[in-house]
């Protein structure tokens, strides 16, 4: 309750003593009151207490190249906002996620995003399956120069459903990881094969192989289970996973070069005070340069370390296996560019012209 200030004139020196009283009341509250205002944030503070923190998951491992990417953006975001945004990350499908469920379960509220494979992504608009078309590149560059051209196709897409990209993740080449040796075309029906989306899943069933598109949990536990003898990925997958435990053979056909799509929340983004926005962008977008940097050295990497768990790597694949799988892979891609539209098919006659 605050003193009265209405003090007949007759007693001055009680009004005056009143007066100290509320001036010294007012500088007492004003601490009180600084505190309670809230903070905002900015480049120019070194230290900000967390006020948004995202949870984003990926599928696979910390140490595959999706894994890297979440944690690499992670760090970024916490650096470029002074950690008003933060980024915590659930790897190896702790989440019971996988990357086809990712949209809805953003959706839900379930994540705020992740770090999704794009093959899986296509039956939400087949748009999003450009990168895993088969023989479409055989080189980083040209991987990276397709998704660019992409991009602006990937944003429409996952806009529409109340998503917003971040950054991209190019992966290394897709190889087949096989139970024995592949010699040839004549040992593809002899495969009961996992392959990584249902356009892959289409090409390797025409070209003999007995297959069928399954997310890596489901994919596990048919390899433990003996009903699989064979995967299609990269060897960034399977040596995240340890394929060598059941599949010591890794045939480099040179499949593709998919990609994996990093998103959150439109909402979410939005919500966020335009230079967090700005800020979070710049993370993206130096957490890209990064993963692409990255990719110069990974094969490398992943063929010493599969060759030191025992793997026998043939590269080059044997001729015959190429060639079914190329003939096998052109009603594919035709099927493809009539799903996913005029401006995705401009796409891929650049790429075959390159």
């Amino acid at each position: 309750m605050l003193p009265d200030l209405s003090l007949p004139m007759r007693h001055p020196a009680k009004r005056i003593r009143v007066i100290f009283a509320f001036v010294a009341l007012a500088l007492s509250l004003a601490p009180a009151a600084a505190e309670e205002t809230p903070r905002v944030p900015s480049q120019v503070t070194s230290q900000v207490t967390s006020q948004v923190t995202w949870r984003m998951t990926t599928e696979y491992p910390e140490n595959n190249i999706s894994g890297i990417g979440l944690t690499t953006f992670a760090g970024r975001v916490a650096a470029h906002t002074n950690g008003f945004v933060t980024v915590a990350n659930a790897f190896d499908n702790s989440l019971k996620i996988n990357s086809g469920e990712m949209p809805r379960a953003a959706l839900d509220g379930r994540i705020v995003g992740g770090d999704a494979f794009a093959g899986a992504l296509s039956g939400v608009d087949p748009v999003l399956g450009l990168s895993t078309l088969p023989f479409l590149v055989q080189s980083a560059e040209l991987a990276r120069a397709i998704n660019s051209r992409a991009r602006p196709l990937y944003e429409k897409a996952l806009a529409a459903r109340g998503l917003k990209l971040l950054y991209l993740t190019i992966w290394p080449a897709t190889g087949l990881w096989s139970e024995r040796a592949l010699e040839g075309a004549d040992d593809l029906p002899k495969l009961n094969l996992r392959a990584y989306d249902s356009n892959s899943s289409e090409v390797m069933r025409a070209a003999g192989a007995n297959a069928q598109f399954l997310p890596m949990d489901a994919a596990l536990a048919g390899l433990k289970e003996h009903r699989l003898n064979a995967f299609l990925t990269s060897g960034d997958g399977g040596a995240g996973r340890k394929l060598w435990d059941f599949l010591p053979h890794f045939t480099a056909v040179n499949y593709a070069m998919p990609v994996s799509i990093a998103f959150v929340r439109n909402d979410a983004f939005a919500e966020l005070p335009e230079p967090m926005q700005r800020e979070v962008l710049a993370a993206a977008a130096e957490t890209e340069q990064s993963q692409f940097a990255l990719l110069a050295h990974r094969t490398t990497e992943n063929y010493a370390r599969m060759r030191d768990n025992g793997v026998r790597i043939v590269e080059p694949a044997p001729a015959s296996l190429v060639a079914a799988l190329r003939k096998a892979a052109t009603p594919a891609i035709i099927a493809w560019e009539t799903q996913a539209g005029a401006e995705a098919a401009a796409i891929v006659a650049w790429a075959r012209q390159q």
